[in-house]
């Protein structure tokens, strides 16, 4: 049987002892990690993100303070004056685009004579005859560059109702006449009996056009030209202003005083 050699015995002996007496002097055997430890982790876990919600309220009380001074210094600020469009300048500015408003147009063909003498003494020697064909034109309406801010009434009907707006036209007039000249011509000229008439063709082809343009602009009035130039003004307006958005839309037309 085996038997260990005393001297090694005690060497092992003396091991252990040391070994146990140093664990009993400083180094004590690990553990694992106490109520302690972990409530110091929780702590700095607290602590962090404490720092952090007081960061973010730090920083939206800021926000909130500049808001407020904001707030306070438009409390001290006056407002700057609202601008406010005059419907009825608008309504001027609108009209006026169009200068004038022409509402009927009257045409018309007439046959003028004229003629020229020659005398000797209170005889008549010679006579001289033009007949002239002429075709014009008439054109009658309004003249939109005298209207002014005060032939527009703007009239509130209430919060609920949008505004009524009223406008007053002048009287329509006869604004052009004119003769076709492409369309008109001298129908027969005659100087008479061996010629002894006056060669005065021009004068008379001038004086046939002053005739034929006063006979055309006296049928238009027979025709009723202004009556219907008024009654196509309302309209035509109408057309005209709907952009701006009145749906209640007056249009007044003063009656027509003559007609030349």
């Amino acid at each position: 049987m085996f038997t260990r050699p005393p001297r090694v015995a005690n060497r092992s002996r003396n091991r252990q002892a040391g070994q146990q007496q140093k664990d009993k002097l400083g180094n004590p055997p690990s553990r694992p990690p106490g109520l302690g430890q972990i409530g110091s982790m929780l702590s700095m876990v607290v602590l962090g993100g404490g720092l952090v919600v007081a960061a973010v309220t730090g920083y939206g009380m800021w926000r909130t303070g500049e808001q407020f001074m904001d707030g306070v210094k438009l409390m001290f600020t006056p407002k700057p004056p609202e601008d406010k469009v005059d419907v009825r300048t608008l309504v001027v500015e609108q009209v006026k685009g169009a200068s004038e408003l022409t509402t009927a147009i009257f045409s018309m063909q007439t046959v003028v004579p004229t003629e020229s003498n020659r005398k000797v003494g209170n005889y008549v020697i010679g006579q001289t005859n033009l007949l002239y064909m002429a075709h014009g034109e008439v054109r009658a309406g309004i003249d939109l560059g005298a209207i002014s801010e005060e032939n527009i009434e703007v009239i509130e009907n209430g919060d609920d109702l949008p505004p009524s707006l009223v406008v007053n036209l002048p009287a329509p007039k006869i604004l052009d006449s004119k003769l076709d000249v492409a369309r008109s011509e001298v129908y027969d000229y005659d100087r008479g009996f061996l010629q002894l008439g006056p060669d005065r063709a021009p004068e008379l082809q001038t004086l046939a056009q002053q005739e034929a343009l006063k006979r055309i602009r006296q049928g238009a009035c027979d025709e009723g030209i202004l009556t219907m130039a008024s009654e196509r003004a309302e309209v035509t307006m109408r057309q005209l202003l709907t952009p701006l958005g009145y749906e209640n839309l007056t249009v007044q037309v003063a009656a027509p005083v003559g007609c030349s």
